[in-house]
């Protein structure tokens, strides 16, 4: 581990120049409201600027999300290669994207997690300016005090963290896509070998003193990622975990999509606290598409109440979706109709409808939405005469599988990341 370490500054010099700039390239999005930059937002010691982007349409106090690019990147090009605003759009909340203007190690617009004023509370530069950005868009957009959140990629997960360490009164909870621990980068260094309960007493000497709850934690790292480590996603498991007081054993594990494997740990009441994603062959280039999905229903953006189980870590509360599943079945075989209902106040103009099939059963065909997998975890998605979805609207599919005794309907049904209601009968 030590070496592993040791080696990772010259890994960040000769790659991260490169892979930082490469977001995820996704489809562009088109929206009737814009991305605004926003002048004279406060003290601002860390140089910074603020863009903003505010839906055409959003509660009378809406929740803010602050989202950050990595080092050599931009905020414009974060808005446009991510699926926050896309999100915003759908769920109604205000999108922060700060640009940072530091330099490290030959690479420029990064965010300050090094210098001993950004790593404390109410120390200076950069936390400082983002903080002055919330408060901005609390006072000019109405945005609630109580619903701020942060999420980034590479520096700005490293920023997500250190954010959530310096002003825990701030930000109620955090998505760091390929980051590191708070505290990793100290003085300019970078990460030694530290136990949970070291790392956790870096977190509360961040704001000594402070005894208010905690921002809650969805850390996501891929396996061959070259340029920070996959280790530092346990790093951030054992910090945060620690700072909560709970094990760094989880509650649960699952897989909520091929290739993911989630680790949730949750304390003695089941409100998950911190969830860690690995991202099976992942390089530094998160988030995917549908990632950021599950990072708003963490959140509670999505009308889901952003506490224990469920996809993204929501117990319950309000969906935006519901399931109607009717099993017919036969020795060695089965059918399956679903209907899939938009329960939600706005349109669902393209969806992926994903789902796990029980042991033994294997897709053969099916209509209405091609599908991905035919045993396990399955996706369908639409077709071009079924995809738009008006509120209150419905549409069926359904396909006919292979069973080898368990004739039982899939679990886990998620639309386009979102956890639906669900109901079954056969």
């Amino acid at each position: 581990m030590r070496r592993l370490i040791k080696a990772l500054a010259g890994i960040v010099v000769a790659a991260l120049a490169v892979a930082l700039c490469t977001v995820t390239a996704l489809v562009p999005r088109a929206s009737a409201a814009s991305l605004t930059q926003v002048s004279n937002f406060g003290a601002n010691p860390g140089n910074m600027q603020m863009y903003v982007y505010v839906p055409g349409s959003v509660p009378a106090h809406p929740a803010i999300l602050v989202a950050m690019h990595g080092c050599n990147g931009w905020a414009p090009g974060f808005y446009q290669g991510t699926e926050f605003a896309s999100l915003a759009d759908r769920y109604g909340f205000i999108v922060i994207y700060p640009q940072a203007s530091h330099s490290t190690n030959g690479m420029s617009n990064c965010f300050d997690v090094w210098s001993d004023a950004a790593l404390h509370h109410g120390g200076g530069s950069d936390p400082v300016s983002i903080v002055d950005m919330v408060t901005y868009a609390e006072q000019h957009y109405g945005g609630d005090p109580q619903r701020v959140f942060a999420t980034g990629f590479s520096s700005g997960a490293m920023e997500t963290n250190n954010l959530l360490a310096t002003y825990p009164d701030v930000f109620k909870a955090g998505a760091p896509y390929s980051g590191i621990p708070y505290g990793c980068m100290a003085g300019g260094g970078m990460c030694g070998d530290k136990t949970p309960q070291q790392w956790g007493d870096m977190v509360r000497n961040a704001y000594p003193g402070y005894t208010g709850p905690r921002p809650r934690v969805q850390a996501w790292h891929g396996t061959s990622d070259s340029v920070l480590p996959y280790s530092m996603l346990q790093e951030e498991v054992d910090e945060w975990t620690n700072v909560f007081g709970v094990s760094q054993t989880p509650t649960s594990i699952d897989t909520p999509q091929s290739g993911w494997t989630r680790r949730r740990f949750a304390d003695s009441s089941g409100t998950v606290d911190v969830e860690a994603y690995t991202i099976a062959g992942a390089g530094h280039d998160l988030p995917h598409p549908g990632m950021a999905a599950y990072a708003i229903h963490f959140f509670g953006l999505d009308g889901g109440d952003g506490g224990g189980g469920g996809t993204g870590g929501g117990t319950g509360g309000s969906s935006a979706c519901r399931v109607t599943a009717t099993v017919g079945s036969w020795p060695g075989g089965m059918t399956e109709n679903i209907t899939i209902a938009n329960t939600g106040s706005s349109a669902i103009n393209g969806w992926s409808l994903a789902f796990t099939l029980p042991s033994g059963q294997t897709i053969t065909s099916g209509w209405n939405a091609t599908y991905s997998g035919s045993s396990g975890q399955v996706t369908a998605k639409n077709l071009s005469y079924n995809a738009v979805l008006a509120p209150g609207a419905s549409t069926g599919i359904g396909f006919q599988a292979n069973q080898t005794g368990n004739a039982a309907a899939p679990t886990g049904f998620t639309l386009n990341g979102t956890a639906c209601d669900v109901s079954t009968s056969g």
